[in-house]
């Protein structure tokens, strides 16, 4: 048994390293319409080519491989190599992997930022929903009695800010959860789903209602007594971290929405995202626990519950019910129900921030000046927005909702959602081509129509093009799976925005461009 699991851990290298090994560099130079395709061999080493589109080669030891064939005729290659000791596993490379080398590795920015920048904008964006947290009439009342029980136990500072690590712990831990259960892919899935943006789309709208004071949404109040009966028996950080428990139980219908949207915004970004957007959250929600313990004197100042809370969790409804259109407008465009057109996206946005400012004039001279000033402070805004987006009832861009609202119709220019007919198109013309890798739940694709596409240079340049617009996850009759495998197998890259340049024969002739908000960029970019 001992010698069987030697050999086995003895392979383990060997074969971790024939992965490793890449023996075959290949590039490619462009000559004219043709392409001059070359394999730098390793010494030592010989190549095998394994599958060359309709092209044969006898010989199953090559030393040297270099051939010029036209554009149109350019297939991958799969290949492998050996040397005395091993061979390589089967690799396919193309010809669009040596573009893609040039300018790095293609990553998909479906929704919205990604990478560094993307987490960090995740864990902001958790910030902001545990600061909001923090004024609902679930949280704010809890913050004194909490701070004072640990004042008189005589823990003060300590358990307090233990207290905050376990609210942090709890809510980190959920989107570890989240990741755990649903995997990378899933979560993916959440955010470019349409049965789920249904499911999120109702969910929001659910807990709007209920902020608006329709209903009340609880978890058993036997839960929460169980859990502070228990914490209170106990001693110890365990004590602590079942209070921090109980919080969480208690402020449920409070929270439940704003992590609810931030662990589906989150989504698809990266493994660790719904994990860093709990963070956020957790932070937030922690830091006046902890705040009030070190300058308890601070409790005296700070307002009394009251109706200002109301207030609160109504404005916070509208914002619900806004973000909410995102998810359903998302299923409607996928699968082309044609129920949430732009105009009604807009105008739906329109009475949601001019319901804002209406509720909060309702009664506003009954109030005290300290309250004028900070509803006025919200008042003014809500108002501004809502004009502001009255010009995108008549198909102006407006660019502050452009990452939400569905795609705009860019006039001036005929558009083909079709490959093969925009291709056909072109031929008969002879227009060259820019094909539009698009999606319907890509963020970054709408700041582009908005902020590039509907500029008038980049729409006058745009008239000596055929354009194809292709959805990839367009879910009628397998449209969106056949428009992302174009994509993949001809241009290397799974990337939406991202945008190919072609002539009228389909034949690649500038290096594709991804997400800019710069109109000049994209010019500068085109070819005609």
């Amino acid at each position: 048994m001992k010698r069987i699991l030697f050999i086995l851990l003895a392979c383990v290298p060997i074969m971790a390293a024939a992965q490793l090994v890449q023996p075959v560099k290949w590039t490619g130079e462009e000559i004219g319409d043709s392409v001059r395709l070359k394999a730098v061999i390793d010494p030592g080493f010989h190549m095998s080519i394994i599958e060359f589109g309709d092209f044969e080669y006898d010989d199953e030891y090559v030393d040297s491989f270099v051939v010029t064939l036209a554009k149109a005729e350019l297939v991958p290659i799969r290949f492998n190599a050996c040397d005395d000791k091993m061979c390589t596993a089967p690799e396919v490379w193309s010809y669009s992997e040596a573009v893609l080398q040039q300018r790095g590795p293609t990553e998909s920015v479906t929704n919205g930022p990604t990478g560094a920048a993307g987490l960090l904008w995740i864990f902001l964006l958790g910030l902001a929903g545990g600061l909001l947290a923090i004024f609902t009439p679930c949280v704010w009342p809890i913050i004194p009695m909490t701070v004072s029980f640990f004042l008189k136990k005589g823990g003060g500072l300590k358990d307090a800010i233990l207290y905050g690590l376990s609210i942090v712990i709890l809510y980190v831990g959920l989107g570890l959860l989240v990741t755990v259960i649903f995997g990378a892919s899933a979560l993916n899935e959440l955010s470019t789903n349409a049965i789920v943006n249904i499911v999120f789309f109702l969910i929001l709208v659910i807990f709007a209602l209920s902020f608006f004071g329709l209903f009340e949404i609880t978890l058993p109040d036997s839960w929460s007594t169980a859990l502070d009966s228990k914490a209170r028996s106990t001693g110890g950080f365990l004590s602590i971290l079942l209070m921090a428990f109980t919080l969480v139980i208690v402020s449920f219908s409070c929270t439940g929405p704003i992590i609810g949207t931030l662990l589906v915004e989150a989504a698809g970004k990266s493994l660790l995202a719904p994990a860093i957007g709990m963070l956020g959250f957790a932070v937030a929600l922690a830091l006046p626990f902890s705040l009030f313990a070190m300058f308890p004197q601070w409790l005296k100042q700070a307002p009394k519950s009251g109706d200002w809370m109301t207030s609160f969790k109504v404005v916070l409804a509208f914002l619900e019910l806004a973000l909410s259109l995102k998810f359903l407008s998302v299923a409607d465009l996928a699968y082309g129900w044609g129920i949430l057109p732009r105009w009604l996206f807009i105008a739906i946005w329109i009475a949601c921030f001019a319901g804002i400012g209406i509720y909060l004039l309702w009664n506003i001279k009954n109030v005290s000046t300290t309250r004028k000033i900070i509803r006025a402070l919200v008042i003014i805004p809500s108002l501004a927005f809502a004009g502001y987006l009255v010009p995108g009832l008549w198909g102006a861009p407006v660019k502050a909702i452009s990452a939400f609202a569905p795609p705009m119709e860019i006039e001036g220019r005929e558009v083909f959602n079709d490959y093969d007919e925009g291709l056909a198109y072109a031929r008969q013309s002879g227009k060259p081509i820019i094909i539009d890798f698009t999606g319907y739940g890509c963020v970054n694709c709408r700041k582009m129509e908005a902020f590039v596409l509907a500029n008038d240079s980049v729409k006058a340049r745009l008239q000596n093009y055929v354009f194809i617009e292709l959805f990839v996850d367009d879910k009628r009759d397998g449209v969106g799976d056949r428009n992302s495998q174009i994509q993949r197998e001809q241009f290397g890259a799974n990337a939406q925005p991202f945008y190919v340049q072609l002539d009228a024969y389909g034949h690649q002739i500038a290096e594709p461009m991804v997400f800019t908000t710069d109109p000049m960029e994209f010019i500068n970019w085109l070819k005609y």
